[in-house]
């Protein structure tokens, strides 16, 4: 059986390193920089796990400037397995609640000013483009084990949803709200894109919870989003969060992913040389 090491990539909220047993922190760089904190290495349940705060532990990066090639890089070199993130994102639909967990399979992405291949012509970078597939960017495999623990643990949750990025800090205009929501979108946030590119392409096996904080922009007998708003329903989240993390990882350990791994790596390293 291939060895299994999850990365944990925690957002707002949930990146307290005492969600790990045996912890120590480990400052790292990669050749696309320093990824956005200390590595915090340690174990869940007995499985190695490493857990890295996506905006930094102090909230001190905005989505627009995580380093997000960074950061995977990181957890890659560290020999993760697989990566599962938290990232708190608004509902664009009726029947998805605050409170609420989307396990996302799909995305739309409308940011702007992010690097979203590690095949970039940069010195540091590896050689080629790659042409990364992405009809399915979330690990079919991962997202049902999460789906099955938020069932097991009485959690109100959704096994499918679209996602759209935002490049923000800034909230959707009501007119951008009702728009995205008119796309089909399901949920809205500013961090999925390109984190679920860049692990496509390292090859791992990338699963997220979304946690649903508000209706951001687009109803008018509710309030629109803003800070307050959303930290104060995430931290009943990230509670939620946790659970699901703690009863999910054991089940990842136990199955095979030799067959599953391997396909990531073809997967991960389709890219040509030369002129298409």
């Amino acid at each position: 059986m291939a060895k299994v090491k999850i990365g944990i990539i925690g957002g707002s909220g949930l990146d307290n390193p005492s969600l790990l047993e045996n912890r120590m922190e480990k400052l790292v760089d990669t050749p696309y920089g320093k990824p956005s904190d200390a590595l915090i290495i340690g174990t869940i349940s007995g499985i190695d796990c490493v857990l890295l705060a996506r905006h930094g532990r102090k909230h001190s990066i905005s989505p627009s400037n995580v380093n997000y090639r960074a950061n995977i890089y990181a957890l890659k070199q560290e020999g993760c397995s697989h990566i599962l993130v938290t990232t708190a994102c608004g509902s664009l639909q009726e029947n998805i609640h605050p409170g609420e967990i989307v396990v996302i399979d799909q995305f739309i992405d409308r940011t702007k000013r992010r690097i979203e291949t590690f095949y970039d012509g940069s010195p540091e970078a590896p050689k080629g483009i790659c042409h990364i597939p992405m009809n399915e960017p979330f690990c079919k495999r991962t997202r049902e084990i999460l789906s099955t623990c938020l069932e097991d643990l009485g959690l109100s949750h959704h096994k499918y949803g679209t996602m759209i990025t935002i490049e923000g800090p800034r909230f959707s205009s009501k007119a951008e709200s009702k728009l995205w929501r008119s796309w089909g979108a399901h949920v809205i946030n500013m961090s999925t894109v390109p984190e679920v590119v860049l692990a496509k392409e390292a090859g791992l096996c990338y699963a997220s919870l979304a946690l649903v904080t508000d209706y951001d922009s687009w109803r008018d007998d509710t309030e629109a989003v803003h800070v307050e708003l959303a930290v104060s329903t995430f931290k009943e989240n990230a509670v939620k969060a946790c659970k699901v993390l703690l009863a999910a990882i054991p089940h990842i350990a136990e199955e095979d992913w030799t067959d599953t791994l391997a396909e990531n790596k073809v997967c991960g390293y389709y890219f040509v040389t030369s002129g298409c």
